[in-house]
């Protein structure tokens, strides 16, 4: 499988949204980045539910990839109008039912991801081979942007990788977290396929966006 691109919207800039997703969305890039936070599971808010439905309707090329760091997410789904060609992405953690929330996310016609925080073993998605499409392994712990790594994040993304590979299933494994120039390559060897770019990468300062993407593609290839 090709290395995907997953910018954050979280780290873009707010005053000039709709002109950032256009310009992604015309340099081939595969999804778009979407955090939600309830303040709760995480203590941070970030975008709003009714800013990520909005997003929808002015993507012609990208699809929503939409992390939701909440308790009970599936409380947030019609909010967003999740339906096909989005991903999904719920924590193991928030989820009292994971089974019965992957299933109203395949209902709706979307990808069903299951994200696991660092301090989560990779043996937990073990039980839900059969429901998902996708792992998120966060590697950093959620809520804020610019952390660093989270120690052992190459050995659990290889990790995710075997069980994935060892399970014959086509699931992708997504990684979110310091996603940086000097780290994505590493992530790639050790079995990623959907990196999600924000501050040490893609919206990196003193760099264009298109500057940022391109380069950014060549690493993750």
């Amino acid at each position: 499988m090709r290395g995907m691109l997953s910018p954050s919207l979280m780290c873009a800039d707010m005053l000039n949204l709709q002109s950032e997703i256009t310009v992604l969305d015309n340099l081939g890039v595969d999804y778009l980045h979407l955090d939600f936070m309830d303040g709760k599971f995480v203590p941070n808010i970030t975008l709003d539910a009714s800013l990520i439905k909005s997003v929808k309707s002015v993507l012609k090329n990208m699809k929503r990839d939409i992390h939701i760091m909440a308790f009970e997410p599936q409380n947030y789904f019609d909010r967003m109008e999740i339906g096909s060609g989005d991903i999904v992405s719920v924590h193991f953690e928030a989820c009292k039912n994971v089974n019965e929330v992957l299933s109203e996310i395949h209902s709706r016609g979307a990808s069903p991801f299951i994200a696991i925080s660092p301090d989560t073993p990779a043996s937990v998605i073990n039980d839900y081979l059969d429901k998902i499409d996708g792992v998120l392994v966060m590697t950093v712990y959620p809520g804020f942007a610019g952390q660093p790594i989270a120690e052992g994040s190459f050995e659990k993304i290889a990790e995710v990788r075997k069980i994935i590979d060892n399970s014959n299933k086509d699931i992708i494994l997504e990684v979110d977290g310091h996603v940086s120039w000097d780290l994505c390559k590493k992530m790639r060897e050790s079995g990623a396929d959907l990196f999600v770019a924000g501050s040490s990468s893609v919206y990196s300062k003193g760099m264009k966006i298109e500057e940022a993407v391109e380069k950014m593609m060549k690493l993750i290839k």
